[in-house]
């Protein structure tokens, strides 16, 4: 009986530990095998860029994690150290998505979400992911500003009304006839991330708040749908030429380190600091966005 108790209670310590070296392991093991699949001399060399935007992706992806807003971060500071701004953009693409599937193995590993709801969000968003690239060509970027100037506006609003955000969810209660319907929400959010993408994680979070889920769910659930629109989006910015892979996985190995860091972090947030992190988001987003339209 005594060793029953001690078995219980060292548990979550070696369940800990032996996750963080699985994700240590499926680190190493996804940058290797990009390496040798993409390019011969795609390993980055070790200089004082290469830990800048690590640093960069790190910090850009534990806020984007908790509430959206990465690229807010993420595509200003790359073109501070002189990169393109297409080569930020499909770097960032890049990076959101090995973050994102960092994320959700976190969440399969946990049992947080089942694996029928992961499959059917990730293939949404990838269909809204490549549909929102292969837009992006045909749509002017201040067209875009415009169109995500007035969503976040409605997204603060929304995130100002929803005061009682729901802190637990009916877990027998069923997705009802409406609910269903409304997948396409998800698929239009992935939409504009595959081909634009600040804020929408964001709109993601406020979606699944919305719909009977906490806070937590819904920044698991907005992980799922950033791994399906990020590979879409990806696989259609990668046909440009506009990937450099250096960059790209110097960005993609800080965006894991700092997305995990987010999950850790997660169950431990309260909800009004969420909401306000939330909130504080979508302002700075909206500002991005007045600059860019009015400056």
């Amino acid at each position: 009986m005594n060793t029953h108790i001690i078995k219980k209670e060292i548990h979550p310590s070696i369940r800990q530990k032996s996750y963080a070296k699985k994700t240590i392991f499926f680190i190493f093991a996804l940058t290797l095998f990009i390496s040798c699949t993409f390019e011969s001399k795609l390993l980055p060399s070790i200089d004082y860029q290469f830990f800048l935007l690590i640093f960069i992706g790190l910090i850009a992806s534990f806020l984007g994690t908790l509430a959206g807003g990465a690229a807010l971060i993420t595509i200003p500071a790359m073109m501070l150290t002189g990169i393109p701004i297409q080569t930020s953009i499909a770097t960032n693409k890049f990076s959101s998505g090995i973050a994102a599937i960092s994320s959700v193995f976190y969440l399969i590993q946990h049992k947080q979400l089942k694996a029928k709801s992961i499959l059917r969000n990730v293939l949404i968003a990838f269909s809204g992911g490549i549909c929102g690239a292969l837009l992006t060509a045909q749509v002017a970027e201040q067209t875009m500003n415009i169109v995500a100037f007035f969503l976040l506006c409605f997204a603060l609003l929304v995130t100002v009304k929803n005061k009682d955000w729901t802190d637990s969810i009916a877990i027998n209660k069923t997705l009802s006839s409406s609910t269903k319907a409304n997948l396409y929400i998800p698929f239009l959010v992935t939409i504009y991330d595959g081909g634009f993408g600040p804020g929408s994680s964001t709109f993601g979070i406020i979606y699944y708040l919305k719909n009977f889920h906490n806070y937590m769910k819904a920044v698991q659930m907005t992980r799922v749908l950033i791994l399906g629109s990020c590979t879409g989006g990806f696989i259609v910015f990668y046909q440009t030429g506009f990937i450099n892979w250096s960059y790209a996985i110097s960005m993609g190995i800080g965006s894991i380190i700092g997305s995990q860091i987010g999950l850790l972090c997660l169950p431990h947030i309260p909800q009004k600091i969420a909401q306000r992190l939330l909130l504080s988001i979508i302002l700075l987003l909206i500002g991005q966005m007045f600059y860019k339209l009015f400056y």
